[in-house]
């Protein structure tokens, strides 16, 4: 059996690194996607609940104000039609 060089071994290491290093952002993106669809499904939930008609109608109001600027594809604003005023896309920001 003969021994790898030195050169050989960190170009596998480098690759390890690589490949872990690519494992561990897909992770990452996969727990920040999940916790944007939690808060959105909370956020969805409260707007549906209304036993609690104020908290639902102050959460209302805040999301059509910050959705309009926060959202720059016609399609996301088209996701939004039930809270946004017609029009509400042209005040948006390029992103």
């Amino acid at each position: 059996m003969t021994r790898k060089s030195i050169a050989e071994r960190l170009a596998q290491l480098e690759a390890q690194k690589k490949a872990l290093t690519a494992r561990l952002s897909k992770q990452e993106r996969a727990r920040d996607t999940r916790r944007k669809v939690l808060l959105g499904a909370l956020v969805l939930h409260r707007l549906d609940d209304r036993r609690d008609e104020a908290m639902a109608a102050q959460l209302e109001a805040w999301l059509r104000r910050e959705l309009p600027g926060f959202l720059s594809r016609d399609s996301d604003v088209a996701l939004f039609d039930d809270l946004l005023p017609n029009g509400a896309g042209g005040n948006r920001h390029v992103t």
